[in-house]
């Protein structure tokens, strides 16, 4: 029986020991991406990044950060290829751990990859630290690497990843809500506004440019003076993406986070409500909705207009 199918919860020292034969696998080679490096792709990536370097297409290039892309396996069907970190997730999840954050991320790139190149993601695991105690809850920190090849077997890039696995905490209606935001100098005056029923929206001070999310300099004239603008409350839905798992404290799944373009000419993200996950559209009309989560913090979401 594998630790993917084994239901019962494992120790700490069962944890550890899993942990220690994983890493004892050494790198695990995957399937090569499903298609070469290829210009569609980077002209995708480069739109949604917003990012205007004409050498990647003038040159074949791809975007260092786009290792990642190419071998992801998408909405694929059939029998999913397991990794080191498989076997490691699925007894985390069989012991309580079900919630997930990513912490850290590194990559490190070799060499540009050039169009018509096909990759190959090979995974290591790198370790398990725990359990510790967090502000999400009690936990594992859990840490592997990827490599990724050339069909030469030239290593490309390299990333390491690491995640808290963590027991999510019953919450209770009205007590402390575990996901509270960072309030700083930056952002203090929305979070204000929203206590005041307003959707604020940052504007410099100087030539008046709208920005969010909030910021210290204002991306067009370089200005550090800020003021902000109430926007009307009302927009359309931009994108979106339905969460099932994993768990989120203080959150019942499935619900949807949405990016809701506002006719002020910016972009907010927040929580479609009261509306069911299969009647949301991308171009649907919304407007904003204050919840109190707690006795201190009240979130703005987005319901039907």
């Amino acid at each position: 029986m594998t630790a993917s199918e084994k239901r019962e919860p494992l120790s700490d020292e069962e944890l550890h020991e899993l942990a220690g034969k994983q890493a004892a696998l050494g790198e695990v080679r995957g399937a090569p991406a499903a298609d070469p490096v290829n210009v569609p792709m980077i002209r995708h990536w480069l739109t949604a990044m917003g990012d205007e370097n004409p050498r990647y297409l003038e040159e074949g290039l791809a975007p260092p950060a786009m290792a990642q892309v190419w071998t992801m396996p998408g909405l694929r069907r059939g029998a999913k290829e397991r990794s080191p970190v498989d076997d490691m997730m699925a007894a985390l999840d069989g012991s309580g751990y079900t919630g997930v954050v990513a912490t850290n991320c590194e990559q490190t790139y070799r060499r540009y990859v050039r169009v018509g190149e096909r990759l190959t993601p090979a995974t290591r695991f790198a370790g398990l630290a725990g359990p510790k105690r967090t502000a999400l809850g009690v936990g594992y920190f859990a840490t592997w690497n990827i490599t990724w090849y050339t069909d030469d077997d030239e290593p490309v890039a390299e990333m390491m990843f690491r995640v808290l696995k963590f027991r999510p905490p019953q919450v209770k209606v009205m007590e402390p809500y575990p996901l509270q935001p960072a309030v700083n100098q930056d952002t203090a005056f929305f979070w204000e506004g929203v206590n005041r029923g307003e959707l604020r929206v940052q504007a410099c001070a100087d030539c008046g440019e709208l920005r969010h999310p909030p910021g210290p300099l204002c991306p067009s004239c370089r200005s550090s003076e800020r003021t902000y603008r109430v926007a009307g409350g009302t927009g359309t839905l931009f994108s979106y993406v339905v969460h099932h798992h994993p768990p989120v404290p203080g959150r019942e799944t499935p619900f949807v986070v949405g990016v809701v373009e506002l006719p002020e000419g910016v972009r907010v993200v927040g929580n479609v409500v009261d509306c069911p996950v299969e009647e949301v559209r991308i171009g649907m009309p919304l407007r904003v909705t204050y919840r109190r989560m707690d006795d201190r913090l009240v979130l703005p979401m987005w319901t039907r207009s």
